[in-house]
């Protein structure tokens, strides 16, 4: 961990958009970008996927250890989608935010407001992205190949309930390109980490040199 990181308690960064219009690939480059950065992993109750890993996608889970996990409050948010539940384990997270360690959700409306009506409401930025358009949405979602008409055409209707919660986050962009979209997600972190409430070291520093000011 950089000196830089230890002065400070690290940001709680939530990004959120319909599915198909990109927050998983902003995810994986701003990581890119930046390796200090931590992902939080979800917890879900659906089985694995051929080559997905334990840990690394995500923690899988019983419909029973799930529930007991939720009871005990060792969940930041959960949700039900598609059948399936889903959620964010708070242990690492709250130990990376402590360590000065900043961390990246990929999670939906739903889990935003949970977490942002958490105790880490005071660490979190919430940032929603768009598609440029509904046509284009729909496009990159049969692009990737991954889901039969039926599951996109249910994509497609969850997207209009996604989208109508924009207004809820601090900063909305659109994708319309990918390179000027990771940019514009660079800046908002690089901002919002030199915030003077970030920055609390900044008390100590000012201390001093009001005191340079009496000894002159």
């Amino acid at each position: 961990m950089s000196a830089a990181a230890a002065r400070r308690r690290g940001l709680a960064v939530i990004l959120s958009s319909p599915s198909g219009a990109g927050k998983s690939t902003m995810a994986r480059r701003l990581m890119a970008w930046d390796p200090t950065l931590t992902f939080s992993v979800s917890a879900t109750t659906r089985p694995p996927r051929p080559g997905e890993v334990e840990g690394i996608h995500y923690y899988f889970r019983s419909r029973d250890e799930f529930g007991r996990l939720v009871l005990d409050g060792e969940m930041l948010e959960h949700a039900e989608v598609f059948g399936n539940h889903y959620g964010s384990p708070r242990a690492p997270v709250e130990t990376a935010l402590g360590e000065g360690r900043d961390v990246i959700f990929d999670i939906d409306w739903q889990g935003a407001q949970q977490i942002a009506n958490s105790a880490l409401r005071a660490d979190v930025i919430s940032i929603f992205i768009l598609p440029p358009s509904i046509r284009e949405l729909e496009r990159r979602l049969r692009e990737r190949g991954q889901d039969s008409d039926d599951v996109i055409r249910g994509r497609m209707e969850k997207s209009a309930v996604e989208i109508s919660h924009w207004a809820e986050y601090d900063y909305v962009l659109v994708n319309d390109d990918a390179d000027a979209c990771e940019e514009r997600l660079r800046t908002i972190l690089r901002a919002e980490r030199l915030r003077r409430v970030r920055q609390p070291w900044l008390t100590a520093h000012v201390g001093g040199l009001m005191e340079e000011f009496a000894a002159r």
